[in-house]
């Protein structure tokens, strides 16, 4: 089939990677041939141009997206001619914090406590009813830890919100945590659900830089319980393709943070560390083809994210359980330019090759 893509990054990139073996093509929505995907496909016009983006459509069989920012007004238009999945449902839901909080507490998935934002008299009532501290981020289009800001004091609230520069905006509970736990799955056309391992991840500055795959030392309830929350928003939101939700493990078990409805940093390891990688299976989804087999290839796994700067890439290349991808991007301050996989045997032997990267690590 041919796949149309809306967006031209890395995520993109690593599904036509992972596509073009299934007999697959793909097309790209982008502003530039320097993308990461510009060499690997058709590029097509800016998503944001209704005019244009015509000609990506009348490429495509079927169309995904890279990110939950996507225009869902774009989305609604494109899929009255190709079917795109994710859905539109699955797109506006995840887009707006306020709206992903609600559908979790719609489906008994427990969250932190919440309330929408939209002056700084807002913000006071807020923390009034919710506490602090407390995590104020904006509604839409925050990542990687930007448009957040964390309260402890009240003497904080003007410079809180005067950082959301007057946007809808959320103010959340916080949550005392043990670790940070993501959970992806992938639902097929068919219905058909597939499950990844909870992993554990490590962020530094609001940007995931490490992953532990599987995370260790979890009970099979709670992964049962994560497979649980995973098939509720699936089945509710007739979500086609990978879905990705970030949680929190506390003492009183998982609480949902926040979903994207696409492949995920996360699951980077799977390209190297399970059967079939999360790009693959979203391939297959969308495709209607059947969905590969998620169990891991190792007990152990990991993913370093290479932030900033490319950094001393012999150091992998010369390690035998170590796996280099770079997305052909320039060196910027806390861009991602790629990422380490890592596979071993034992806890020794991952805990050894972690601290040959070192240098990768913050």
């Amino acid at each position: 089939m041919k796949i149309g893509v809306l967006g031209a990054g890395q995520l993109g990139r690593m599904m036509a990677i992972s596509g073009y073996p299934l007999n697959h093509q793909f097309g790209f929505s982008g502003n530039s041939s320097d993308e990461p995907s510009a060499l690997l496909g058709h590029m097509f016009a800016l998503e944001d141009n209704a005019d244009n983006i015509k000609y990506l459509v009348d490429f495509a069989d079927v169309i995904t997206y890279e990110s939950e920012n996507t225009n869902v007004e774009v989305v609604r238009e494109i899929s009255k001619n190709v079917p795109v999945y994710p859905g539109e449902k699955s797109l506006f839901t995840t887009q707006h914090r306020g709206r992903e909080k609600a559908l979790f507490n719609q489906l008994n998935i427990p969250c932190a406590p919440y309330q929408m934002v939209s002056s700084e008299q807002d913000l006071i009532d807020a923390v009034n009813t919710i506490g602090l501290p407390a995590i104020l981020k904006t509604a839409t289009e925050g990542y990687d830890g930007k448009g957040q800001f964390l309260m402890r004091n009240i003497s904080e609230i003007t410079e809180a919100w005067k950082s959301m520069n007057g946007v809808e905006s959320i103010l959340e509970g916080f949550v005392n945590f043990k670790r940070e736990l993501s959970v992806i799955a992938v639902r097929g056309i068919d219905n058909n659900h597939k499950y990844y391992p909870l992993v554990e991840n490590t962020h530094h500055d609001g940007i995931l830089r490490f992953t532990i795959a599987p995370a260790q030392n979890i009970d099979p309830t709670v992964q049962k319980t994560a497979e649980h929350y995973m098939q509720t928003l699936l089945d509710e939101m007739d979500h086609i393709g990978v879905l990705t939700i970030e949680l929190f493990e506390t003492e009183n078990g998982l609480v949902a943070n926040e979903m994207a409805p696409r492949v995920h940093n996360s699951g980077h390891w799977s390209i190297d560390g399970a059967n079939t990688s999360q790009f693959e299976n979203h391939v297959r989804a969308i495709t209607g083809m059947p969905l590969g087999d998620t169990t891991p290839t190792h007990s152990y796994c990991a993913m370093i994210n290479i932030i900033s700067k490319i950094g001393p890439t012999n150091t992998v290349l010369n390690m035998p359980n170590a796996h280099l991808h770079l997305y052909d991007k320039e060196e910027r301050a806390n861009r991602k330019l790629g990422h380490i996989n890592i596979t071993a045997n034992s806890q020794a032997e991952l805990d050894e090759s972690i601290k040959k990267l070192k240098d990768f690590l913050p």
